[in-house]
Parts: structure tokens; sequence; C-alpha cells
């Protein structure tokens, strides 16, 4: 696209531009790649990766004369383009500035893209969060109308329904979905997708996605979901960690019979990134949801994430959720040293222990390079809750089960046994050999969908 100038070179260097040498010599049970060395690579502007949204001459002759439907929020920018001539970001620097506290200026969104472009664009679906990514977690959203465009906003995250309705998909004839998800199974974007692909199918509607990287792309861990455990935040047989974009996802779906009405039943068309592969990771340049507030937070929420609705806090309420955690009832242990204050802010109403100090631990002093090779680090909730329950045997640190004898941490994990196993006291090493089958049937299983090369044991490109 012209808009990217070459005089702006720090484009891809947002946060780390990096080379990692893994080692090959990582026993299979752990399946836990060990990053050795760390080296800088310099800026490449002509091989950075241009998203399916810049591909305009492959999607829009597929518009012409058609009743167009986005399924997109506030990550929906085109190019992810940030316009300020110089800046530069790492991990922990917060979305939508610059390591200096500069605020970040945006190229166009999606919907207003298409819009100059003469596109009939007749609605917006939004997911978890609305449409401009604001809302709490779990809140209902109502359907609205975007004010800049007239176009009607469609929640699919309210308390009537997560499914759109028939007077919904009567608006369009084609989907265009642009949207960036971060690859985990309980991240709830590629729940409101699936439900959308059903539709689709069912109404014989073309959904065309426009495929974006996923930042954690670059491995596949965690159990696979049984499907008593199908909830809100897990709908399909996959780990927790995926290592697809959605384009490969959705081709999974479909390919593999997921949908209502059976295999291939939808008319699907992926409009690829290029110069991208699963050996990169991708900077992500906004918050994909309200308390997913840097790139640290992206890679730790598949490890923090867990604590969720135990007697442990993420963080929400503070400026570093799933960096953090801690809780009241760690005031008289030493180890726990961090304090914090959760209180309520957007994005964060009521959080976990509002208004009380926490005691806690703090990843944002730990080495990227770590948390990157651990993948998903059980370490942490091992950790708490051994110590919890030796001060507080008679607590359940994991909450309260619901009606049905299922705990939180089951729904996110997919089935009892990793809490089991972790009140039984297994490490983790045994947690993860336990889940390690399933994980290499289900590589097998994706290979035909995948659209990037796939990682391997050498190299991975750490990069914008």
């Amino acid at each position: 696209m012209a808009q990217y100038n070459m005089k702006k070179k720090m484009f891809l260097l947002v946060f780390i531009s990096l080379m990692i040498i893994l080692s090959s010599c990582v026993k299979k049970q752990e399946e836990t790649d060990v990053i050795e060395d760390v080296t800088e690579i310099t800026d490449d502007v002509e091989n950075r990766v241009i998203l399916g949204d810049e591909c305009f001459e492959e999607y829009l002759p597929l518009l012409e004369g058609k009743r167009v439907a986005l399924f997109t929020n506030q990550s929906g920018i085109v190019g992810d383009l940030i316009l300020n001539e110089e800046y530069e970001t790492d991990d922990q620097t917060p979305f939508g500035t610059d390591k200096n506290g500069n605020e970040l200026e945006y190229g166009e969104h999606i919907l207003d893209v298409l819009i100059e472009k003469g596109v009939n664009v007749t609605c917006v679906f939004s997911p978890e969060h609305g449409f401009r990514g604001e809302e709490d977690a779990g809140a209902s959203i109502d359907d609205d109308i975007d004010e800049k465009t007239g176009v009607a906003l469609l929640s699919l995250y309210s308390d009537d329904s997560n499914y759109p309705s028939a007077e919904d998909m009567d608006r369009f004839d084609i989907l265009i979905v642009d949207m960036q998800d971060v690859g985990l199974r309980y991240y709830t974007y590629y729940i409101s997708l699936y439900y959308l692909m059903d539709a689709c199918a069912e109404y014989d509607k073309t959904m065309i996605i426009l495929d974006r990287p996923n930042p954690n792309g670059f491995y596949v861990d965690g159990p696979i979901i049984e499907k008593e455990y199908y909830s809100d935040v897990g709908v399909l047989p996959i780990p927790v960690v995926y290592g697809m974009t959605w384009g490969e996802l959705s081709r999974m779906i479909n390919g593999e019979g997921w949908l209502k009405n059976g295999k291939d039943s939808l008319d699907l068309i992926v409009i690829t990134c290029k110069n991208y592969d699963h050996q990169k990771l991708y900077n992500l340049i906004k918050r994909p949801s309200p308390n997913l507030k840097d790139m640290r937070s992206v890679y730790l929420y598949a490890s923090t994430c867990f604590f969720e609705y135990s007697y442990v806090s993420v963080g929400r309420g503070t400026d570093h959720p799933f960096e953090i955690y801690g809780s009241p009832y760690f005031e008289s242990c030493e180890e726990f040293d961090y304090t914090f204050t959760p209180v309520s802010m957007s994005g964060a109403r009521y959080p976990q222990y509002e208004d009380e100090l926490c005691y806690g631990k703090d990843l944002r002093d730990g080495s990227l390079v770590e948390i990157l090779s651990n993948h998903i680090d059980l370490s942490y909730i091992i950790d708490a809750y051994n110590r919890f329950n030796e001060l507080y045997p008679e607590l359940s640190f994991f909450g309260e089960a619901d009606y049905s004898g299922k705990y939180w941490i089951d729904y996110l994990s997919g089935s009892s046994a990793l809490r089991q196993m972790i009140t039984d006291g297994y490490s983790e090493k045994e947690i993860k050999a336990s889940w390690q089958d399933d994980l290499e049937a289900f590589l097998e299983l994706r290979k035909p969908y995948l659209l990037y090369k796939e990682y391997t044991s050498g190299n991975i490109l750490l990069r914008g």
C-alpha cells in the first residue's frame, strides 16, 4: 500500500525483533522449546507481514453488487497501520502508546475503507466486549448504530442469544471477517466466528476471512476439551493453544464437519496474509480486548487465566491484568511480596477483591524469553495452590462448583483432569505429559488445513 512510507523504518520494530534459537534437546513429554540465544534482526520493510484486509484486488471484485456484512471490532485496522513517523515499543509498552508515552495514531478501519470504496455494507456483527472493545468480560451488549457511518451494529453477545437471528442473516449476501484474535480456546471471539460460520452455512451465505497472524501461533499446548465441558469459553475439540490463524481454523471447522450442516457445507474463502508463517510472532497494535493491555499479557494469558474465579486475582482492575496475580489471603507469605489493589475501571467494573490489598507475584520482572519458551506455564497456579492449601486447607482454592459439580478451571482447561492433578500433587511435567498424546493427534489432524509454514524446532523469528 502506498500509505506505507519507507521512512517509517521503526514500523516493524514494534516491540522486539529477535532471533530465537531453540534447543533441539527437549524431552518429548515436555514438548517445551528452550531458547538458548537471542540476537537482534535488522528492520526489513520489504518483507513486512501483509494482512488479508490489505489485499483489495483479491476480494473487492467478489463484493460487487452484493450486500456485505462485517464481523469486526476495534482491531480491524487495515494493514495494522500506525501513522506515527517514528516510534518504539516493547512487550510491556501499553497498547496505544510508544515507550515514551506518546499516543499512537492508527490507519483506517475496515468498515470505513469498504464504505469509501463503494461497498454496500449493511451491518456489522460484534463479539464479546462490543464493536469498540470496551465492555466488561461477559457483559450483555445491545444492538446499536455506528455514529460515524450509520451502519447497524448487531451484537453476538447479548442476554437473548449469541447466535445471529434469521432477520440478521437476511441483511447480507457475503460476510467479511476482519478481527484480531489471540489464538486461545477460551478467548471467545472464535466462538462467535463459529456461530457465524454455522449460520452462513445454514442460510447459504458466503464467508470471506481476511486473515491475520496469530500472536500465539508459534506453538500448540494444553489439553483437548471434552464435549461435556463445552461452554461459553470452549465449543470445539481443540487444545487451549491451537496455533492456527482464523483462516486455518475456519478451514478445519468446515473440513472436519463441525458445522451443523456437515463437512464443507460453508462457502468459505480465505484471503491469506503475505510474508507470514508460524515461525513469526506478530506484535499487535491495539488491545484485542480490555484486559489484554500489552504484548506480555497476550503471551501470559494462556498460563494465568487458569486463576479466574479462584481465590487468586489475575489483576483485573489494575494496569497489568494477567501479568500479575495475588490475593489478600497471601498476606503472611514472604514469597508473595508484590502488592496491588484492584479498583473499578473501564473493562473491569467490579473486579475481584476490589479496593483490597493483594499479595502476589509480578511476572513483568521475568524474562520474556522464558515466558515464550515455557508455553503454558503451570508453575504459577501449582505454587499458588500448594501455598494456599497449606494456609487454608478448609477452603476450596478453585472457588465454588456449579450445579453440575464443575469448577471454572474445568471449563477453561476442558475437563476436571487439570484441577484434580493439581490437587493430587502431580508435577507440572507429569501434568503436561498427560495431554501429549492428544496434542500429537491434533497436530496431525490440523495439517491439511494449514496455510502457512509450520514452526519447527529451529529458529523462531520474533517481529512486528
